[in-house]
């Protein structure tokens, strides 16, 4: 994905790998580019997007027309678990960072995925005895409970913090744009310290922002904090364009009472309207002093390319206030809107089982469409139809892969 402002060709993207594993992704993380490109974050568990037509010609089969809860940010749904066990979850939140940091991340996902599986439990857990047969809470993860409950601490964690290289990794990979490959090469020139990063040259334009603003971005935006600002975009964005759809995503729309970002997805309904839309929304938002350093810049709607989605990465301020927030701008075409949507709502386990759910079936899922999938000598999975099948709501894409409906605060799985 080119990473250019519209007009001048000028590169703003920088970084190495993405981090967060999801569009919305768990509580804290922050969205890192793909490790040797320009490329800006993706839903993790769906496959990356590849260019394709973005003509509404361009689709397979029918669906309704646009639907009520495309434009609905979560409503008066919030998502409020008990919660009664934060003496683990902290923990195991800490160790997805660590994994992260270190690229595995097939062990950030376990880690990932018990988390809510614990939050929701009415019960203070006080023996391992009581996780028995919870899905996701295999042998190792009952065993890294019970030494919770029991002594009030991990040893394994202890481990990883009293390891220098790990403890300066993971301290490095939480700087934007910075991931796994660049965290480590940064430890190998010898840096132990956000300071001492401060003066690596090899640092990308993005990377000095997120090191500069390294405090700001990890505190969590309130959820009445987003609610203001998906209005203010919203009103914005009508004074622009007419008729636009703007919904905040993530974890907002899933119900969760604090951000770590904010995903913000954007559609036109005539299907035509939100070309070149982005570029003024932009230029809009900067003269409100809203929006503050940008990360990455991508229009792809004016010449079709990259599916024809437009995309904005960069930093603002609630009004008012000098406290930096990520937050990502996608602008898709309408028929491609609500696989976008579901992708950037997540979490990223529901968005894993929606892609292999769609691999089983004979699709293939991204953030742009709900695809054929195409087969090679042998039968053997070989890409995807340039068409997409024609999903109007985000029900239609339940529906077509056969999967029970969940509201936006159901899909904290």
């Amino acid at each position: 994905m080119s990473s250019e402002y519209p007009g001048d060709h000028q590169i703003i993207s920088g970084g190495d790998r993405e981090k967060e594993l999801a569009a919305g992704g768990p509580p804290g993380a922050s969205a890192h580019v793909v490790e040797g490109s320009s490329a800006g974050k993706q839903p993790n568990q769906y496959a990356s997007s590849q260019s394709s037509s973005a003509d509404s010609k361009d689709t397979i089969g029918s669906h309704g027309t646009f639907g009520i809860e495309e434009a609905s940010s979560g409503g008066p749904s919030i998502y409020a678990p008990a919660d009664l066990n934060k003496n683990i979850t902290k923990i195991f939140g800490r160790l997805i960072d660590i994994y992260r940091a270190l690229g595995d991340d097939r062990r950030s996902f376990s880690y990932y995925k018990a988390i809510p599986v614990i939050e929701k439990l009415p019960f203070k857990i006080e023996s391992a005895d009581q996780v028995k047969g919870l899905p996701t809470i295999g042998k190792s993860l009952k065993d890294h409970i019970n030494e919770i409950v029991t002594t009030g601490k991990l040893s394994k964690l202890e481990h990883f913090e009293n390891d220098e290289k790990v403890r300066t990794i993971s301290l490095f990979g939480e700087v934007w744009g910075v991931g796994p490959a660049t965290a480590l090469k940064l430890y190998e020139k010898g840096h132990r310290t956000l300071d001492d990063l401060q003066r690596d040259e090899s640092l990308t334009n993005a990377q000095r922002i997120g090191l500069k603003f390294f405090d700001d971005i990890k505190q969590r935006i309130p959820r009445h904090d987003v609610s203001e600002m998906e209005k203010l975009l919203q009103d914005v964005g009508t004074d622009i364009l007419p008729g636009v759809t703007i919904v905040c995503g993530g974890s907002y729309r899933r119900g969760k009472a604090s951000c770590g970002d904010m995903d913000i997805i954007i559609t036109h309904p005539d299907g035509e309207s939100h070309v070149g839309f982005l570029s003024k929304f932009v230029q809009r938002l900067k003269e409100i002093n809203f929006l503050r350093e940008d990360l990455i810049f991508s229009i792809h709607s004016v010449d079709g390319t990259d599916s024809g989605v437009d995309t904005y990465f960069g930093l603002c301020t609630y009004p008012g206030r000098e406290l930096r927030h990520r937050i990502d701008l996608k602008v898709y075409p309408r028929n491609r809107y609500a696989c976008g949507l579901l992708a950037w709502t997540g979490n990223d386990v529901l968005n894993r089982r929606f892609r292999l759910l769609a691999e089983s079936k004979g699709y293939v899922l991204d953030d742009t469409g709900l695809y054929l999938a195409t087969r090679g000598s042998g039968g053997k999975h070989a890409g995807r139809s340039d068409a997409i099948v024609n999903c109007h709501t985000e029900k239609d894409v339940f529906e077509t892969l056969g999967f029970p409906w969940l509201e936006p605060h159901e899909r904290n799985l």
